[in-house]
């Protein structure tokens, strides 16, 4: 009786179990994952109303509607870039929280941003 009670106390400290791994590390990927197929597919598409947006302006400077300032464009660009990098900063922070190590949900965030 002894043996299985050894038996039962390793198998529940047992860092490889699936009773450890599925919480611990599973779940977490699979949320930075989907976190991070998000954000690729929302960049995305940010970046194509912004596209659409500049290419308005040029088509409207063209047609004297409105003047268009190069310092101004760079300028926007420069803020929305940053803004960007803050919300990436702020998913892998906030990723990192889930699990103790935090390093499943922000691989997990990458390989989203990869597939996405």
């Amino acid at each position: 009786m002894s043996s299985d009670q050894a038996i039962n106390s390793a198998s529940s400290t047992d860092i490889f179990s699936s009773a450890f791994m599925i919480p611990n590390v599973g779940a977490p990927f699979i949320i930075g994952l989907a976190v991070g197929y998000f954000a690729k597919k929302m960049l995305k598409v940010a970046l194509f109303m912004g596209g659409a947006a500049v290419v308005l302006l040029f088509v409207s400077e063209y047609y004297g509607i409105v003047s268009v300032s190069e310092a101004h464009l760079q300028n926007a660009a420069s803020a929305a870039t940053e803004a960007a990098q803050q919300s990436g900063n702020f998913l892998i922070d906030r990723l990192s929280n889930i699990t103790s190590k935090g390093v499943s949900g922000a691989a997990g965030f990458y390989a989203g941003l990869k597939m996405g």
